[in-house]
């Protein structure tokens, strides 16, 4: 979980103006005043026009900051200011629970305060996830014994939309991918772009989420080996599928010739 941290140091009794949040604080008796704070990310990308920022189980959630002594300490139930200084979201100033009013095209900043200390994370806004299709339900992958580059598929891709058209896509929300399929489980995983095992990825500004297959060659069982690797897609919202989930993608597994 990415986290912000902002810091605060003793210098004279002024307040610096810059990345850092400076404060000045009597250190002898400290237990209750604020070194920093810490901003938990938020536990989804976006929210959706017209409804609060939930998390993957559909619940509303508030925002989480905690708060910490010159010694360490947490400091119970620190009072902390929710705001944003953009448009797109209300955010409630006391419990921190967000709503989209209106699409934007950047994020929008979350602000918590506590006391001359504050912290930032940004959330998007998007629109109600309605449908969940596979921009290439079938593809392949022509593998290679000898060079392992060629042994990652391109994307299996789904694509988010919103509407009775369908012709709204959904940005910045959360899809997940699972093998549901494979002739052997040593076979291959899923990744992201950088190569990384990863089963989980979030819509781009086109709708689009996506995973690569990657290929394991020695748990081929032979060198010619023909084969298929089925993945499902699933995106939730307010913890129920979205329509069309889970969505079934078919790679099929081919030497290359």
């Amino acid at each position: 979980m990415t986290k912000l941290w902002v810091r605060a140091a003793l210098l004279g009794c002024g307040v610096v103006a810059s990345a850092t949040a400076y404060a000045c604080t009597n250190t002898s008796d400290a237990s209750d005043a604020v070194l920093s704070i810490q901003f938990d990310s938020l536990p989804a990308p976006a929210v959706v026009v017209g409804d609060s920022l939930r998390d993957t189980t559909g619940a509303i959630v508030q925002p989480v900051v905690r708060a910490f002594n010159f010694k360490g300490g947490e400091i119970a139930q620190p009072p902390v200011w929710f705001q944003s200084p953009d448009s797109g979201v209300t955010v409630d100033s006391a419990s921190g629970i967000i709503v989209g009013d209106s699409l934007i095209s950047n994020s929008a900043r979350i602000v918590a305060t506590v006391g001359q200390l504050q912290a930032v994370q940004r959330v998007d806004v998007t629109l109600r996830p309605d449908l969940i299709q596979a921009v290439n339900p079938e593809d392949s992958l022509k593998y290679s014994l000898g060079d392992t580059t060629k042994d990652v598929s391109t994307e299996l891709q789904v694509k988010l939309t919103h509407g009775a058209a369908n012709d709204s896509v959904v940005k910045s929300w959360i899809v997940s991918f699972m093998i549901v399929y494979t002739p052997d489980p040593q076979l291959g995983e899923l990744v992201n772009d950088a190569s990384k095992p990863s089963s989980v990825d979030t819509t781009n500004t086109s709708g689009i989420a996506g995973r690569k297959f990657r290929l394991h060659p020695k748990f081929l069982s032979s060198a010619t080996q023909v084969d298929s690797i089925v993945v499902n897609a699933t995106a939730r919202y307010r913890g129920a599928p979205v329509a069309g989930s889970p969505v079934r993608l078919v790679l099929r597994l081919t030497p290359l010739s």
